[in-house]
């Protein structure tokens, strides 16, 4: 008996997504009594990456400390990084 047909996951080709080039961004930062939340933009305010507290670990009333903040934005500048490529510098 011949093998049964393949049935693919995709149908298609499965494109990849292009990296952004972004000389300069800005980095806004949201806390409140609950969580810090860290957004990466590009000038025009367009959203390039983001990433909470609780998202890197921090649990409770500690997502909403100063060195929570620290490490969620480098959290959010390595992400960064990987989307634009890894050529550009973060600049503050």
């Amino acid at each position: 008996m011949p093998p049964a047909p393949r049935r693919g996951g995709t149908r298609g080709r499965v494109r990849r997504k292009a990296r952004k080039n972004i000389a300069i961004g800005q980095a806004h930062i949201k806390t409140s009594f609950n969580n810090t939340l860290v957004a990466l933009t590009d000038k025009d305010g367009g959203v390039i990456v983001w990433k909470s507290a609780g998202a890197v670990g921090f649990k409770g009333s500690r997502k909403s400390t100063p060195f929570a903040a620290q490490v969620t934005a480098d959290a959010a500048a390595l992400l960064a990084l990987g989307v634009c490529g890894a050529g550009h510098a973060v600049t503050a």
